[in-house]
């Protein structure tokens, strides 16, 4: 039963970013986008964090955000700086150091009724084999996930929803009553403009959701394997 449920997750997670290939209406998104930290800038993930197995002196970023796609998607807005974030951390035989930047994102991005908090840095200090998601784990315990192993929140944040539409202007959510296409959307599968004037979907926004349900069926696999 636990090998089915994660490998759907794993199979949805595929599905999305096979989407990238159909055509769909363009369609702003609020969810954690995943970025790699490099130099003291930023690139957008290519890979999940579940599946990301960083060196040590390694920076890793998720930003709470809105958009329709990878260009449009906000930046970590703290530097990716590791001897900054993880000069109070010894380092230790038999374990790496991974900075971790935090970054919730604007009060525009933010859901109705929610402040985002500071932005934050954390050096997660975790076994040499350790993934990207699981040094994100050991520095924020509170992280919650939907019923496809989606990452919805991080320490908490948002309280509720989880890559929800965006109608209007960015950072105005819709008043509407979730259809099932925004159940759907929660689940990852999402339409995006890919920014080539068609109303195609994103692959850089699809493969970034895609990638934190990937972490979300690791940290469900872990969780039942520590209860087992």
């Amino acid at each position: 039963m636990r090998r089915t449920r994660i490998a759907g997750a794993v199979l949805l997670a595929g599905t999305v970013t096979g989407l990238a290939a159909g055509p769909a209406q363009a369609q702003e998104y609020r969810y954690w986008s995943f970025w790699g930290g490099k130099g003291g800038s930023w690139t957008y993930a290519t890979q999940g964090p579940a599946t990301l197995r960083p060196a040590d002196g390694a920076v890793e970023g998720f930003r709470f955000t809105v958009g329709a796609d990878s260009a449009a998607a906000g930046k970590p807005r703290t530097a990716a700086d590791f001897d900054a974030i993880c000069r109070d951390t010894p380092a230790k035989d038999g374990r790496k150091r991974i900075g971790i930047v935090l970054d919730f994102g604007t009060a525009a991005d933010a859901p109705g009724g929610e402040r985002p908090p500071k932005a934050r840095a954390e050096c997660a200090q975790v076994s040499e084999d350790a993934s990207a998601g699981e040094a994100l784990a050991a520095v924020a315990r509170s992280l919650r996930y939907d019923a496809n192993a989606l990452l919805c929140a991080i320490a908490g944040y948002p309280k509720a929803g989880c890559a929800e539409a965006v109608n209007g202007s960015k950072g105005r959510a819709s008043s509407a009553a979730p259809s099932a296409g925004a159940a759907e959307n929660r689940a990852g599968a999402h339409d995006e403009d890919d920014g080539s004037g068609d109303g195609g979907p994103s692959a850089g926004l699809l493969g970034g959701i895609a990638a934190v349900v990937v972490l979300g069926a690791a940290a469900v696999w872990q969780a039942r394997r520590r209860r087992g």
